[in-house]
C-alpha cells in the first residue's frame, strides 16, 4: 500500500511540474537593463523583447535601471525579485568585470544568477586620428620610443574600453595614460580632435567615421574580426599575442529560477537569434548574434570573471571602494 502511495505521489509531482512548465509565462515579463537606453545592450534587449512577446503571447517590458556602474540594476535582480522567470537581466561583459572592480557589491555575480544564453558579441574597434596613426604598429612603436607620451579614452574607470586598452598595453609592452569620459560620443570626439591618441569604441559609434576617413581603425579587440569591419585585423593578427578582449551581451535570471523556465527561455531566445533578418539588424546595430546553451554560458561567464580578475591585478587597477 505504501508503495502505491509513493508511486501516486511521484505521478502527482510530475504532473504538477508539467503543468507549471506549460503555464509559464502566465503574466507579463520584464527585462532589466542596467545601462542607459540606446546602448548596444539596450538595443539588443529591446529587439529580443519584441520577439519574445510575440512568441510567448505576453507583454515583455524593457526597464532601464541604471546607477552605480550598472550594479543598481543587477543588485535589484539578484536580491529584490522573485526567482520565477518573470524578471530577466540583459547585460554585457561589464557584468564579468565588476566582481574584480567592485569588491563590495552585496551580491555575487557568479553565484546569484543563472545564465540563459550568450546573446551576441559587440566588438570594440581601436580608433585613432589618421593624422596621427594609420596602423597599430605605428602607435605601439611611438609609445615605446617616447614612454608615457600616449593616452587613451575610456568610458569610465574599470569599463570594458579601459580593460581592452590595458590588455593590449600589457601584451604589447608600452605605457599609456587613461582619460575617462562619460560616454562613447565624448571619447570618440576627443580622438577626432587629436587630444587623445586612441579609444576602443563600440563599432556602432565608430563605423560611419571610419568609412568617411575621419578615423583610422587600427584593430578590433576581440578574438575574431568584426562583421561590420571585415578588413580590420584583430589585435592578435596585428602582431600582439594575448591581447584580445571580447565584449559581449548576455541574458540571466536569478539563480533559484526553476530549471524548466530557464530552458524554455533559452529555447525561445534561441529561436529569435536564428532569424536571419534579426541577425542582420543586430549586426548593423553593433551586436553580432551568438548562441550558447545555459550550461555553456555559465562556464563562459565564470571564465570571463576569472580573466578579468587576472587582468585587473596585472594592470594595477585599483578596485572601487
Amino acid at each position: 500500500m505504501a508503495h502505491r502511495w509513493l508511486i501516486a505521489g511521484a505521478m502527482l509531482l510530475a504532473s504538477a511540474c508539467g503543468a507549471s512548465a506549460q503555464s509559464w509565462p502566465s503574466k507579463p515579463l520584464r527585462i532589466i537593463v542596467p545601462v542607459t537606453a540606446g546602448s548596444a545592450t539596450d538595443v539588443a534587449a529591446r529587439v529580443i523583447a519584441e520577439h519574445l512577446s510575440t512568441q510567448l503571447g505576453q507583454t515583455v517590458v524593457v526597464e532601464n535601471r541604471t546607477g552605480a556602474g550598472g550594479t543598481t540594476g543587477m543588485g535589484y535582480v539578484a536580491k529584490q525579485v522573485e526567482p520565477d522567470g518573470y524578471t530577466i537581466l540583459v547585460h554585457s561583459a561589464a557584468f564579468a568585470i565588476q566582481p574584480a572592480t567592485f569588491p563590495n557589491l552585496g551580491y555575487d555575480a557568479g553565484k546569484d544568477f543563472s545564465g540563459v544564453t550568450l546573446v551576441g558579441h559587440a566588438p570594440l574597434v581601436m580608433i585613432a586620428s589618421p593624422a596621427k596613426y594609420k596602423t597599430l604598429k605605428q602607435l605601439v612603436d611611438a609609445a615605446k620610443a617616447k614612454p608615457n607620451s600616449v593616452n587613451y579614452s575610456s568610458v569610465g574607470y574599470g569599463a570594458a574600453a579601459h580593460l581592452a586598452a590595458e590588455r593590449l598595453r600589457l601584451a604589447a609592452g608600452f605605457e599609456a595614460q587613461q582619460i575617462p569620459f562619460r560616454g562613447a560620443p565624448e571619447a570618440v570626439n576627443e580622438v577626432l580632435g587629436q587630444r587623445v591618441d586612441f579609444f576602443f569604441s563600440p563599432t556602432l559609434a565608430a563605423v560611419p567615421l571610419i568609412r568617411d576617413g575621419k578615423l583610422s581603425a587600427l584593430a578590433v579587440s576581440g578574438s575574431k574580426r568584426a562583421l561590420s569591419l571585415p578588413e580590420v585585423p584583430t589585435t592578435i593578427e596585428a602582431g600582439y599575442p594575448n591581447s584580445d578582449y571580447n565584449f559581449w551581451i548576455g541574458m540571466w535570471v536569478p539563480v533559484k529560477t526553476p530549471r524548466h523556465v530557464v530552458d524554455k527561455l533559452y529555447q525561445e531566445t534561441r529561436k529569435i537569434l536564428d532569424i536571419p533578418s534579426l541577425q542582420e539588424k543586430l549586426t548593423a546595430l553593433g551586436s553580432e548574434p551568438a548562441r550558447m546553451t545555459p550550461a555553456e554560458f555559465d562556464k563562459f561567464f565564470q571564465d570571463d570573471i576569472a580573466l578579468n580578475h587576472e587582468l585587473v591585478k596585472a594592470a594595477g587597477i585599483k578596485p572601487n571602494p
